[in-house]
């Protein structure tokens, strides 16, 4: 008598063959992703511009020059001139302060003319002060004359010129060069559209994969379990790989996404507007298995903890819970031989923490795009025109890999429990 073919376990197979697939497309697209992403990430960096002090000196610079150009002495004269009057009754002070200075210690006399330096000082700047307003006349006077206004004019600008020339920012561009060369763009705006565009791309190829891994997991489960009161061997083993693919897929790609940036920056200098376009101030993206490793190497005890504890609740205790119940399920007889096997394999569902760490990451989403939002804001209390997306960052499809395993093996354990607890009680009987 021929054995009857189970076509739902040969479909889950070209599910499972489907599913692989797309996980390696997904992991291979972030991959090549994240070099385009952090590229544009550079490329768009505030240091290059808003911190840089060439792009503050090439925009304010100009902003001064047109000031000292549109420069009306004449039209001024009104309020130059108690400042020029000012200036020479503090001049005639010096003069005073001079001429009555004793002579240095160990020479004879002292002051002008021994003592009568001081009163003869003191006589001629009493003399001079009362004509202090003539001489002030004459100054501005000249002042207001065309050709002395233009040499005024071309000493100022001078001055701006030199300041401008030895003020210059050190600011490590071969990076920035090498992108804009590997591109092939004429400059950074253009090479950020470039990026821009091929992130979109490589966005929406990436979704078609994970997307179609995640939904022929789900037709493969429900293929498998509906209407089964136990597993077999052979769907087990199916979805046991269909666990591990979208575990690899988690572990192995990012999972969120973080920047903080500035949309524009606009204040007003000396009545001229000055603005300046998105900023990044900070990009990072990182995968389970990275962040594990940033912990362990950071060379604090602390740390190491953390990363340690977050692999192994998050990674190690969901594969060996699910690994245990699938022995368990062909040697029932372990449950009752072996107390860690037990653990692992009934008990162990409240110490895994992958649904923990799964919620942890979407609120640290969250939590990270409102913190942007509410300190940057403080910036706005200087007056200036600031636009802060609150959008930054991004949940990966890492993530929902990730979620994707969660579930899967959560609804797996429950089934094989199940199983397990059933062929325990036929054993018994």
């Amino acid at each position: 008598m021929r054995a009857k073919i189970d076509f739902r376990w040969i479909a889950s197979l070209l599910l499972l063959a489907v599913a692989a697939a797309c996980t390696w497309g997904t992991i291979d697209g972030l991959k090549t992703r994240r070099v385009i992403r952090t590229e544009l990430a550079e490329i768009s960096h505030a240091r290059y511009d808003l911190l840089n002090v060439d792009h503050w000196v090439a925009k304010i610079v100009p902003i001064l020059n047109a000031k000292v150009d549109a420069l009306d002495l004449k039209s001024a004269a009104k309020d130059l001139r108690p400042t020029v009057e000012r200036s020479l009754y503090q001049l005639l002070d010096q003069v005073k302060e001079k001429m009555s200075a004793p002579n240095p210690q160990g020479k004879a006399g002292g002051g002008l003319m021994g003592g009568a330096g001081a009163m003869m000082a003191n006589m001629m700047v009493n003399a001079l002060k009362p004509h202090v307003p003539e001489y002030t006349d004459v100054v501005m006077a000249e002042l207001e004359k065309p050709e002395n206004e233009a040499a005024l004019r071309k000493y100022v600008r001078g001055v701006l010129d030199d300041a401008a020339k030895t003020t210059f920012g050190k600011v490590d561009t071969r990076y920035y060069n090498y992108i804009l060369k590997e591109h092939g763009c004429a400059d950074g705006a253009a090479c950020q559209q470039s990026l821009g565009a091929q992130v979109r791309e490589a966005d929406v190829r990436i979704a078609y994969y994970y997307l179609t891994a995640l939904v022929v997991s789900l037709v493969a489960f429900l293929l498998l379990m509906i209407g089964r009161p136990m597993l077999g061997r052979a769907a087990i083993v199916v979805l046991l790989l269909f666990c591990l693919v979208l575990l690899a897929g988690g572990i192995f790609t990012p999972m969120l996404e973080v920047e903080a940036k500035i949309s524009r920056l606009s204040f007003t200098f000396l009545g001229q507007p000055v603005s300046f376009g998105e900023q990044l101030l900070y990009f990072q993206s990182k995968s389970v298995l990275e962040v594990f490793h940033t912990l362990v190497t950071m060379g604090r005890p602390d740390m190491w903890i953390v990363g340690v504890l977050v692999l192994m609740f998050s990674v190690v205790f969901p594969t060996i819970k699910i690994s245990t119940l699938s022995f368990c399920l062909f040697r029932p007889a372990l449950l009752h031989r072996n107390r860690l096997v037990k653990f692992f394999a009934l008990e162990s569902s409240k110490w895994s923490m992958a649904d923990v760490m799964a919620l942890a990451i979407f609120m640290s989403y969250v939590a990270f795009n409102g913190l942007i939002s509410n300190t940057m804001g403080l910036l706005k209390q200087t007056g200036a025109d600031l636009v802060i997306p609150t959008e930054s960052s991004k949940i990966l499809p890492g993530y929902f890999l990730f979620i994707g395993f969660c579930m899967a093996s959560l609804f797996l354990s429950k089934k094989l429990e199940k199983g397990i607890r059933t062929a325990s009680a036929g054993a018994g009987a």
